[in-house]
């Protein structure tokens, strides 16, 4: 049974198989399907690992530094959070609307910042992981 595979080559690739098919009793994928054949019989998947091995490291290392920035800045929300509560006294209920205007004042500057800090390219998270960068290189 034939399964149709629809794939895109090189165009000198392309220009070679279309020299090849230009033989008598040849076809595009009866030369794709032998050469193919051979590929797999003589242990490509060993040289494909060996290929890709040292990519698919150096992707999990990459993955895992992501994982623990992950991990540190969650805790360091956690922490803050806990802390923030621990300190800041409970508000008074006739100045729970006074509060609430104040609070939305401060976030709406605390985004914007944060806006401008990430379009300009710099954050004091990538600033920490520059630093960490350099300090494993």
């Amino acid at each position: 049974m034939r399964s149709p595979l629809h794939l895109s080559i090189d165009a000198d690739l392309h220009d070679q198989l279309n020299q090849l098919v230009k033989n008598p009793g040849s076809s595009k994928s009866a030369i794709v399907s032998d050469a193919l054949r051979d590929f797999l019989e003589r242990g490509a998947a060993a040289e494909l690992d060996d290929r890709l091995r040292s990519r698919l490291d150096k992707v999990s290392t990459h993955l895992n530094r992501i994982e623990r920035h992950q991990r540190i800045l969650i805790e360091t929300v956690a922490v803050y959070i806990r802390f923030h509560f621990s300190v800041l006294p409970p508000m008074p209920e006739s100045e729970q609307a006074a509060g609430r205007a104040l609070a939305e004042e401060r976030f709406q500057a605390f985004i914007e910042q944060v806006g401008r800090r990430l379009a300009g390219g710099r954050s004091v998270a990538s600033d920490l992981f520059v630093q960490e960068a350099e300090t494993q290189a």
